[in-house]
């Protein structure tokens, strides 16, 4: 049984398309709580955090927008992430990418005090590995897995605590990287799973040999599920659609595999705009996916009305 402890991230700072702020209330309706308790464990909702008033910072790039909004969504994140940690498995429901800039930075403060290394799985059509001074579109959440990663670039804002390394990293399902962050991914020891390496391979091998390096090194492993890592098809609700994503098969062992591994410890549900959804599909389909990760085996599940 886990104590699964909801932090709700209205989020909608990081992109230009509005809706992902309602995406922790599409969770909560959609059932989240309820998919959790059904299989034995235990929720505690904590509410939405709040950031501090933004303190006007600046950069260089005139391409960003949203920076100090987005930095005091960080430091707040990072704040009720690390409490949240000390308490059981976060949930940190989205809210947009950016939000990632303060959850795992709140996993990796908390992985850092109690001694073990931090893993995180990017579940994501996107690698997310711009920086501040690199993005042109000025999008902040296509930056999170920079910042965890360490790279420079972030200023103004703070140090990132315990920069997770390469080799600690695994991207999975990507599909959409721009240039600069193919060549700066490519000096880094970071696993990139993409499309062609998951039809080659299949899903389990790669996802199987990431996993067995987290449990060598009796490490903690963040997941932060975005929705484009599902095929637009079946998960319309989502500003950034790159086709070609996983099935609701693929998607659903992926997260099988994860439970089995007793592994997570952490968790972020990313860029659900519920204002481009269809009558709650995408959100049901993502609340359904966390019950497997927490344990809903194939033949649990219930039968659809659509």
């Amino acid at each position: 049984m886990t104590h699964c402890i909801l932090l709700g991230a209205p989020v909608d700072e990081g992109q230009r398309r509005l809706g992902c702020l309602m995406g922790p209330a599409a969770y909560r309706v959609a059932g989240l709580a309820n998919t959790m308790t059904s299989l034995g464990h235990t929720v505690e909702d904590r509410g939405d955090v709040v950031p501090a008033e933004p303190a006007g910072e600046t950069c260089s790039n005139p391409a960003v927008h949203h920076l100090p909004e987005t930095i005091a969504w960080t430091a707040a994140l990072r704040e009720a992430t690390q409490t949240a940690m000390a308490d059981g498995m976060p949930i940190i429901m989205g809210g947009d990418h950016s939000l990632a800039l303060g959850s795992v930075a709140g996993v990796a403060a908390y992985a850092a005090s109690v001694g073990r290394p931090l893993f995180v799985i990017w579940l994501d059509a996107h690698s997310d590995f711009h920086t501040v001074e690199t993005t042109t579109s000025g999008n902040l959440h296509g930056t999170p897995m920079a910042y965890a990663n360490g790279r420079p670039g972030f200023d103004p804002f703070p140090s990132f605590p315990a920069p997770v390394p390469g080799e600690n990293i695994c991207m999975f399902g990507i599909r959409s990287v721009d240039p600069a962050e193919h060549e700066a991914m490519q000096q880094s020891d970071i696993a990139v799973n993409d499309m062609r390496v998951l039809d080659e391979q299949g899903i389990v091998a790669p996802l199987r040999t990431f996993l067995e390096k987290v449990r060598a090194a009796n490490g903690m492993l963040h997941v932060s599920l975005d929705v484009d890592f599902l095929d637009p098809s079946i998960a319309p609700a989502v500003g950034t659609t790159v086709p070609g994503g996983t099935t609701f098969r693929e998607a659903h062992l992926v997260m099988e595999l994860l439970h089995e591994s007793g592994l997570v410890t952490s968790l972020d549900l990313v860029e659900l705009n519920p204002f481009l959804d269809e009558r709650g599909r995408t959100a049901k389909l993502m609340v359904d996916l966390v019950g497997s990760l927490m344990g809903r085996k194939v033949f649990d599940r219930p039968t659809r009305s659509y």
